[in-house]
C-alpha cells in the first residue's frame, strides 16, 4: 500500500468520525503533520477532504500554525525573574519539547514501518488464504458435478427399477391371466367328465334293460319259439347298437380326455415360463435396489464431503477477511492519537 492510498483510507475513517467540517480539516492537518510527515496546505487539504468552501480549510490550516507556534513557545510568567532568565527558560523549554516531537516522530515512523510490515505479512496471509480458498472451491465445484452424476444415476437406477415393477406387475397379471384359464380348462374338464359318467350310467342303465328284456324274450322263445327269435333278432340288433354307441361315445371320451390333456399341459408349460420369468424379474430388482442401496450411500457420503468443504471454505473466507489491511489500519489509527496526545502533554 502507497503512502497516498493510505493517507486516504484514514482520511475516510476520519470522515465517518468527524461529522463537522471544521474539525475534520484540522484532525486532517494533524494526520498529514505529524503521521505523515507531510506539510499540510489549503489546496491539499480541499482535495482530501472536498468539504465547505475553499476559506474553510484556509481558516483552519491558519489556526493549526497557531496552535502549533503557541505550543512550540513557553511563557515563564514568575515577578521575581529577570526577562533573560525568562527568555532562556523558554527557549529550553521549547527545546525540551521539540526534542520530544522528534523522538515522538521517530516512535511514530518505527511504528509505521512495523505496521507496513504487518500489513504486508497479513496480504501474504490473504494471498495464500486466497489461494487455498479457490483451491476448497474448485474440490466444492468437482464435488457438486459429481453429486449431480450421482444423483443422476441414482434417478436412472430408480427409472430402472421401477421399469422392472412395472415389467413384474404385468408377469403377475399374466400369470394370474393363466391360472384363471388353467382353473377354467380344470372346470370344462371336470363338467364333461360329469356328463360322460352320466350318459355311461345311461348307456349301462340301457343295455341292463335290453339285457332283461332279452332275457323276459327267451323265456318267452320256450313258448314261441319264432316270436322268440324275431324278439332275439331285434333284441341283438338293439343291443349291438347301444354297444356301438357305447364305444363311439368312450372314444370320444378318450379323444376329449387326450385334448385336455394337452390343453393342460400346454397351460403347465406357460405356467413354469411364468414363474421362471417372475423369478428372474425378482432377482434382477433385487440386484438393481442393492445398486440403488450403494449409490445412496455413496450420495450420503459425497453430500458429508461437500458439507466438511462448504465449512472449510466459511472458515477461510472469515480467515481472509479478518486478515484484510483495513483493519490494520483502523488499530494504527488509536496509536496515531496517543502519538499526539503525548506531543500536546509534553509541550504544555
Amino acid at each position: 500500500m502507497t503512502i497516498e492510498s493510505e493517507i486516504l483510507s484514514e482520511i475516510e475513517l476520519l470522515k465517518a468520525k468527524f461529522s463537522d467540517t471544521r474539525t475534520l480539516y484540522r484532525e486532517v492537518c494533524v494526520l498529514l503533520f505529524f503521521r505523515h510527515g507531510l506539510t499540510p496546505t489549503a489546496n491539499k487539504l480541499y482535495q482530501y477532504v472536498r468539504r465547505g468552501s475553499m476559506n474553510v480549510p484556509t481558516e483552519q490550516l491558519a489556526k493549526f500554525w497557531d496552535d502549533l507556534r503557541h505550543k512550540a513557545r513557553v511563557d515563564i510568567e514568575h515577578p521575581d525573574l529577570p526577562e533573560e532568565v525568562k527568555a532562556l527558560a523558554a527557549e529550553a523549554i521549547a527545546g525540551l519539547w521539540r526534542q520530544a516531537s522528534d523522538a515522538a516522530r521517530g516512535e511514530f515512523a518505527a511504528a509505521k514501518l512495523e505496521n507496513q510490515a504487518e500489513a504486508e505479512r497479513a496480504r501474504a496471509a490473504q494471498a495464500d488464504a486466497e489461494a487455498v480458498l479457490r483451491q476448497a472451491q474448485e474440490e466444492l465445484d468437482q464435488l457438486r458435478a459429481e453429486l449431480a452424476q450421482r444423483d443422476e444415476a441414482v434417478r436412472a437406477g430408480q427409472a430402472e427399477v421401477e421399469a422392472e415393477r412395472r415389467t413384474q406387475a404385468g408377469t403377475q397379471a399374466r400369470v394370474q391371466e393363466l391360472l384363471s384359464q388353467l382353473e377354467q380348462a380344470r372346470a370344462q374338464q371336470q363338467r364333461q367328465q360329469d356328463a360322460f359318467s352320466a350318459d355311461l350310467a345311461k348307456a349301462r342303465e340301457t343295455v341292463d334293460a335290453a339285457q332283461e328284456r332279452a332275457a323276459a324274450a327267451e323265456r318267452r322263445a320256450l313258448m314261441e319259439i319264432e316270436q322268440e327269435r324275431q324278439a332275439r333278432a331285434r333284441a341283438d340288433k338293439a343291443v349291438e347298437a347301444l354297444r356301438e354307441r357305447l364305444g363311439a361315445a368312450e372314444s370320444r371320451e378318450r379323444q376329449q380326455s387326450l385334448t385336455h390333456a394337452e390343453a393342460v399341459t400346454r397351460l403347465q408349460m406357460e405356467l413354469n415360463a411364468a414363474v421362471a420369468a417372475l423369478k428372474g424379474a425378482q432377482d434382477a430388482q433385487a440386484a438393481l435396489e442393492r445398486d440403488v442401496e450403494g449409490l445412496r450411500q455413496q450420495l450420503f457420503e459425497s453430500r458429508q464431503a461437500t458439507a466438511r468443504h462448504q465449512a472449510e471454505a466459511h472458515t477461510l473466507q472469515g480467515l481472509v477477511e479478518r486478515l484484510t489491511p483495513a483493519q490494520a489500519a483502523a488499530s494504527a489509527a488509536p496509536q496515531a492519537r496517543t502519538s499526539r496526545k503525548k506531543a500536546g502533554t509534553g509541550g504544555t
